[in-house]
């Protein structure tokens, strides 16, 4: 018994056999134990370091979001505030907990701070841990985060000025395309036919929109996007992405109808709904499309 004083973390990883023995039983079920707790704290620490990884990426989202549309630097000058412009210092740029502390409002002029930002913060924190329960710290946590977070970025500039910039679609078309292949295991048809697909497909579809409406109906910034999307989770997520994307459009859309009124000139964007229905699709949309496919056969 004086081992197990005097080398308690050891017994966690050694394997004991004192066949016929109290002494056995009770080592093998303390080290089995020992190891669940261990396991649990490693999972634990694991999700709390991704949840603040989340957050702060989230906090330079916040930037790109408000930088990239004015066709400003995402590096320089540094962080602040854009409404008396004093800098912000690291201490009241921590993601989420600054917030809290200067109470939603700016330390040199004291304006309110949009609650944009600690949204965002917590929704990037929260897509980290979904990735991580998802695909655990690997590489395809890598390439699914970046993913996830460019659509975030995309999403909130999308809603604030009805655009989605070149810069970010078209050089994330070649990313993604390079991540589906060597990190997701996507075949490289399959990820071509996605990027040909999906921007070719949406592109009928505008131009009949337009041929029958007179009216443009969707940007060339959701083409690339679906180009994108389809590069990153391949031509199989297509159908399910522009159904769901649809289907939630129209819900959203009727709804800002009824509040607005029909004679509206509101354009809806839809890039938010692309890329909400392509999360899903991450998450669980294989599943869903195997079991439709199982169901119908």
């Amino acid at each position: 018994m004086n081992k197990l004083l005097i080398y308690p973390m050891a017994l966690t990883f050694l394997h004991f056999d004192f066949a016929g023995t109290d002494e056995s039983a009770f080592c093998i079920n303390w080290r089995k134990e020992t190891k669940g707790v261990f396991i649990i704290v490693v999972i634990g620490v694991e999700a709390l370091l991704t949840f603040v990884l989340g957050a702060v990426v989230g906090s330079f989202l916040n930037v790109c979001i408000w930088r990239i549309p004015e066709g400003m630097s995402i590096i320089a000058p540094a962080s602040h505030c854009p409404s008396c412009g004093h800098p912000i210092r690291f201490y009241d740029n921590i993601p989420l907990v600054s917030y809290l502390i200067l109470r939603g409002r700016c330390r040199a002029c004291g304006t309110r701070i949009s609650l944009r930002y600690p949204f965002v913060e917590v929704l990037t924190a929260v897509m980290a841990l979904l990735v991580y329960w998802k695909f655990g710290l690997t590489l395809k946590f890598l390439a699914a985060f970046i993913f996830v977070s460019a659509l975030i970025l995309i999403t909130f500039i999308d809603i604030d000025h009805q655009i989605i910039p070149d810069v970010i679609t078209l050089p994330g078309i070649p990313i993604c395309f390079c991540m589906a292949i060597f990190i997701m295991k996507l075949s490289f048809m399959e990820a071509l036919l996605g990027v040909l697909i999906g921007g070719g497909s949406l592109y009928l579809i505008a131009l009949i929109y337009e041929l029958v409406t007179k009216r443009e109906g969707m940007g060339g910034g959701d083409i690339k996007l679906l180009a994108l999307l389809g590069a990153f989770l391949g031509w199989k997520s297509l159908l399910f992405i522009l159904l769901v994307s649809s289907l939630v459009g129209a819900v959203v859309g009727i709804s800002v109808m009824m509040i607005k009124g029909s004679d509206m000139k509101y354009a809806v964007p839809f890039g938010p709904f692309l890329s909400f229905a392509a999360v899903a699709y991450l998450f669980v949309g294989e599943y869903a499309v195997n079991l439709l496919l199982y169901h119908q056969l």
